[in-house]
């Protein structure tokens, strides 16, 4: 989603700031009304609550997985009236009194996951687990598809990007690459010479496909249901693809590798409409299985998985 329905011309008012004044300014959002409800509407523009909140303008946001479940009614945390979104790029318009490491008019990428920096789990690197933030964002508390955003604990959940960034390429940092990276990747400690399986070439699956390559792997076999995403996968970096459709992806893998298999690894979670070989008969064979069409950091139940963004 670029931009906002209405463009605020340099030097014009904010509705954000303007709301404290005159409470009721209102801005255009996305919003959660029910299972399969939704409406581009205006909502009343965010306000500071906390000294540690800012107030972004937001200029690039995009759609997840997670919010289409939402849609269908899956995830029971966002009620009637939510503004969707958890991730996004935007300009900073106001910041809390206690607010240090952004300024109004900073560029800045917006974690999907927010974070206070100071409790036992964010201390521990585990930040979707904090203890007063985690998935909150069109979650618990109004998210990134609107005009406006409200971000708690700014000094640790937005980071500043150059003026000229490519806002598209970006907003990809806010969810995305680090949910293939850091679930998949680095959850699986994938290190030089592995042989690595990624069942699913979707978003996530892509983005294992790109960060795993950081690790020197000898193999990357990619493996998903549609032939275009198999020869994206290819021209990323897999080595070896191989199209599930057949209900033989398990063996197929065993013949690549000359019967070794693949060097066990993580687990996340994956589709089972995209995913038709998470056989348990994988022996070495199981290295990982990402969500085929789009997963996030906030869906990673394990203590183990403990997400960042562009950290």
């Amino acid at each position: 989603m670029k931009g906002a329905a209405v463009v605020l011309e340099k030097g014009g008012p904010s509705p954000a700031r303007e709301a404290k004044r005159n409470p009721g300014v209102a801005m255009n959002a996305l919003v959660y009304h029910g299972p399969g409800r939704r409406a581009w509407e205006q909502r009343p523009a965010p306000e500071l609550r906390d000294a540690t909140d800012a107030i972004v303008r937001v200029t690039t946001s995009t759609i997840c997985g997670t919010d289409l479940h939402i849609l269908k009614g899956d995830v029971p945390t966002v009620t009637d009236g939510r503004v969707l979104g958890h991730e996004g790029v935007g300009i900073v318009d106001d910041i809390g009194a206690s607010v240090s490491g952004v300024r109004r008019g900073d560029k800045v990428l917006i974690s999907c996951i927010t974070s206070c920096g100071k409790c036992d789990f964010c201390k521990r690197g585990m930040y979707s687990h904090c203890r007063s933030g985690g998935w909150i964002l069109g979650n618990t508390i109004d998210g990134t598809q609107a005009e406006y955003v409200r971000i708690p604990h700014a000094d640790t959940s937005l980071h500043r990007l150059p003026a000229d960034a490519d806002e598209e390429a970006m907003a990809m940092l806010s969810d995305i690459l680090p949910t293939g990276f850091e679930c998949g990747v680095q959850n699986g400690q994938v290190k030089p010479g592995d042989i690595v399986a990624i069942v699913g070439a979707g978003p996530i699956g892509l983005a294992a496909l790109l960060t795993a390559q950081f690790y020197s792997p000898a193999e990357i076999v990619m493996i998903d249901l549609d032939d275009n995403r198999l020869q994206v996968a290819l021209s990323l970096g897999a080595t070896k693809t191989v199209n599930s459709s057949d209900g033989e992806a398990v063996q197929r893998v065993m013949d690549l590798t000359g019967g070794a298999g693949v060097t066990w690894r993580s687990r996340p979670w994956a589709s089972p409409r995209r995913s038709t070989c998470a056989s348990p008969s994988w022996r070495r064979a199981a290295a990982w299985r990402t969500w085929a069409f789009t997963a996030s950091l906030r869906s990673c139940t394990s203590r183990n998985c403990g997400p960042t963004t562009s950290r």
